[in-house]
């Protein structure tokens, strides 16, 4: 495990800051954050649609990598309203945000059309961050493992070893416990689904890739408990909400979490 360990750290602004809010935010992040190396922790912002463009412009010398929200899985064609892989990779994205609960539960994400948007981000070059977790009812039913593992099992069914290896990040973030109203997760919570997962990527790409792929925790990450959560073997980075929408805040927790 101690390959996985090198922390992973960033953020996604949803539907929040304009064109002009983001390019402030990047600015003061890479500045900020100018002396914290690749090798210490793998720093990315994933900003709405609109602000991509100029945010790879901010980014362009930085050690912070710049992802997407969302991606149809068909390079063109007839789909109004979609953004291609094509089209992302013109502007130079690193990362693509897949599967994330607000598209599967607002917008109605099959785990199949995760699959194809994995297999296609994945086919350009570009990292898949693929986002699982399971609701507050499944919770309660006690089927969070076997959701976990379906969602898992469907998105990576045709993933080869060596392409996950380079190109595959796992983020676990369970419903109940993201956005505005969402409970912060109990460390023995986190220790168990992330040991399942982990099981189920090394059951899926065999032992050596499954555990290489990055695993990251999100969902009501805080200053209190940041460090808890990392310090499971199995939670590799985390992916933090509004805590880290403002550079300052970014910087802080990240340091804190580095103790430098």
């Amino acid at each position: 495990m101690e390959e996985t360990k090198k922390l992973y750290f960033g953020t996604n602004t949803k539907m929040y800051k304009t064109i002009a809010d983001t390019t402030k935010f990047i600015e003061e992040l890479v500045e900020a954050t100018h002396d914290i190396s690749p090798e210490q922790a793998r720093l990315f912002v994933i900003p709405s649609f609109t602000a991509l463009a100029e945010a790879q412009k901010k980014l362009n010398d930085s050690n912070i990598m710049l992802g997407a929200q969302n991606m149809c899985w068909e390079d063109e064609g007839e789909y109004t309203g979609e953004i291609s892989p094509v089209m992302l990779k013109e502007i130079g994205i690193d990362i693509v945000e897949i599967g994330h609960s607000e598209r599967r539960h607002v917008f109605g994400e099959t785990d199949y059309q995760v699959k194809k948007k994995v297999e296609a981000a994945i086919r350009h070059g570009m990292t898949a961050l693929l986002c699982i977790g399971e609701t507050k009812e499944q919770k309660d039913c006690n089927i969070q493992d076997e959701i976990l593992s379906i969602q898992l099992k469907t998105a990576l069914s045709s993933i080869k070893s060596t392409d996950a290896d380079k190109l595959l990040w796992i983020a676990y973030e369970p419903v109940w416990a993201i956005g505005v109203n969402g409970t912060p997760i109990s460390k023995s919570y986190a220790t168990k689904r992330h040991k399942h997962i982990r099981s189920v990527l090394v059951d899926i790409l065999g032992e050596e890739t499954g555990c290489s792929i990055p695993v990251l925790y999100g969902g009501s990450v805080n200053m209190d408990n940041a460090r808890i959560l990392l310090s499971d073997p199995n939670i590799n980075g985390l992916f933090v909400g509004r805590s880290a929408w403002e550079a300052k805040n970014f910087n802080k927790m990240l340091r804190h979490i580095l103790e430098i």
